[in-house]
């Protein structure tokens, strides 16, 4: 049983890199990515307990992009972080990550929040104070449950407010992510960041096209599908010859009902042969770039 799809404090998990691959162990997986959002500066110490664990690992990052009026968050997993292809794109993504964190704080402190930039430093996983810092700080409050209504309630209205609602473009992304020697998969396809709200067809229609221009695959197994989201993606899958992938977007305690490993309630058993055909196409992609 694997897990492709995770996050750690670095993002908006509430695990250290190293704490996952601990998770994981504990478990009884035999390997996972870490996948946090925009985000790769967790891979290396991840990387690094796993394999004192004796447990695989691969290298990820879960990717926000827009492409035809919707935002999509691409899982990219297996890629060279040292590619200049992949710094193209992730010095863009951090760019925007990082961009007027003073002017987002300002806008929640003028909600009524007890917020600073001083207030905020200590929560800094990384070289520079970005998003996932103010929602680490804002998860320390205690304002709700879980981390998604700090996000409703206050960063993503500070970045419509603030024009800082963007992201990189799909048509942009995925052949720079391919170059880089990456599988790149369709998150959770059925949510609001997603195709959600579309037909089957017009979904159908929509994955056809990421595929065309650089898609590999898409999550099989996602904790909340439903058993017609899951039997759709089972059906483009086969159809389209498109890699499986599958993960349960851990969060630790900022989403609780949810389990490294096995999803919602025991909903999810990730095989191993995910993990292999993902490699295995990440050494094709290499193959085919060496011989050009």
């Amino acid at each position: 049983m694997i897990d492709l799809h995770v996050h750690s404090t670095v993002s908006d998990g509430s695990f250290t890199p190293a704490e996952l691959a601990q998770h994981a162990k504990d478990l009884g997986l035999t390997g996972f990515a870490l996948t946090d959002h925009d985000n790769i500066a967790g891979d290396e110490e991840a990387a690094e307990a796993a394999k004192k664990l004796g447990i695989a690992f691969i290298n990820g990052m879960e990717l926000t992009v827009e492409y035809a009026e919707h935002k999509l968050h691409i899982v990219c997993l297996g890629f060279d972080p040292a590619h200049p292809s992949f710094q193209e794109i992730y010095q863009k993504v951090r760019a925007i990550k990082e961009g007027h964190i003073e002017e987002m704080i300002t806008y929640i402190r003028d909600k009524g929040v007890d917020i600073s930039v001083e207030k905020v430093l200590p929560f800094v996983h990384g070289p520079r104070m970005d998003r996932y810092a103010i929602m680490r700080y804002l998860v320390s409050l205690h304002l709700y449950d879980r981390a998604q209504p700090l996000w409703d309630h206050y960063l993503d209205p500070a970045a419509v407010e603030l024009g800082l609602n963007i992201s990189i473009t799909a048509e942009e992304a995925l052949p720079l992510i391919y170059e880089a020697g990456g599988v790149t998969s369709l998150a959770h396809f059925h949510k609001s960041i997603g195709l959600k709200g579309l037909t089957r067809h017009e979904q159908e229609t929509t994955i056809l096209r990421l595929h065309q221009m650089g898609l590999d695959g898409m999550e099989r197994w996602y904790p909340n599908y439903t058993h017609d989201d899951a039997a759709f993606a089972g059906y483009m899958i086969e159809k389209y010859h498109l890699i499986p992938t599958g993960g349960t977007d851990f969060h630790g305690t900022n989403r609780p009902d949810i389990e490294m490993g096995t999803g919602l309630h025991g909903n999810m058993n990730v095989p191993d042969s995910f993990l292999d055909g993902v490699r295995k196409t990440c050494k094709k992609i290499r193959e085919q770039q060496a011989g050009k």
